[in-house]
């Protein structure tokens, strides 16, 4: 999580509208997988588009794969062209899409997140039944393989609320 920090921190304080998806969403939920990438879904106004891509331009985004050299500009536009992209960044990898496969829109993935916090700096992450939806829908084997994980992390979730209850 740590090495994903700066990159919310830095995008929570340029006032991009954004929620965390994928690996690190399940790591703040209590996966012990290991993941790679910050996966982010945008709010795909074009006000936090040009704000994301300040950001990224900040970083020096390209796309990841892509052979280094070849025109890319980082702008709003690019974001509409290409609403999903995987980056490479001066900060680390990030993913960044405007919606989220088995959910749908940036407004149904954040009406599916919950607030999570790095010291002072709240950010919103997928729930946990809406990250594993997304993750059934991918149907990456890395995703399907972390399914039952995320499936006992609900579970033990679901039961814990369930005593708190009685």
């Amino acid at each position: 999580m740590t090495l994903f920090a700066g990159q919310i921190i830095a995008l929570t304080r340029a006032d991009v509208h954004f929620v965390v998806t994928g690996g690190v969403a399940a790591g703040l939920h209590g996966s012990a997988r290991a993941t790679f990438d910050l996966d982010i879904c945008y709010d795909p106004t074009l006000e936090n588009r040009t704000r994301l891509a300040q950001v990224l331009v900040s970083w020096h985004a390209y796309l990841r794969g892509v052979e280094p050299g070849l025109p890319f500009t980082m702008d709003a536009r690019q974001l509409v062209i290409a609403p999903v992209m995987t980056l490479v960044t001066d900060t680390g990898d990030l993913d960044v899409m405007d919606r989220v496969q088995g959910l749908g829109s940036f407004e149904v993935v954040l009406a599916r997140s919950v607030e999570a916090r790095l010291g002072e700096v709240v950010f919103r992450i997928l729930d946990l039944p809406a990250l594993i939806a997304a993750k059934r829908a991918s149907a990456r084997p890395k995703d399907l393989a972390q399914l039952p994980e995320l499936e006992a992390l609900l579970a033990l979730r679901r039961r814990g609320e369930g005593e708190r209850e009685q």
